[in-house]
């Protein structure tokens, strides 16, 4: 295990940041992602919008090693 700072750090980003920012994604998400299989420029915006979708994850994932922010 890394650093237990750092757990506690990514801990607190995962229940005050992360999960606001995967449920404004996950709405739009699910409006663009049909979308742009008929308008082409819209497949980054949905791919980015997945990958806010996926933040809890990732910092869940960070938070169980103790990675740091960086």
């Amino acid at each position: 295990m890394g650093n237990p700072v750092y757990s506690i750090l990514w801990f607190l980003i995962l229940i005050i940041i992360s999960f606001f920012v995967a449920g404004f994604c996950a709405g739009w998400y699910i409006l663009i992602h049909p979308l742009s299989v008929c308008i082409n420029p819209l497949t980054g915006l949905a791919d980015l919008l997945l990958s806010g979708v996926q933040f809890p994850h990732y910092c869940a994932e960070k938070m169980m090693s103790g990675a740091p922010l960086c």
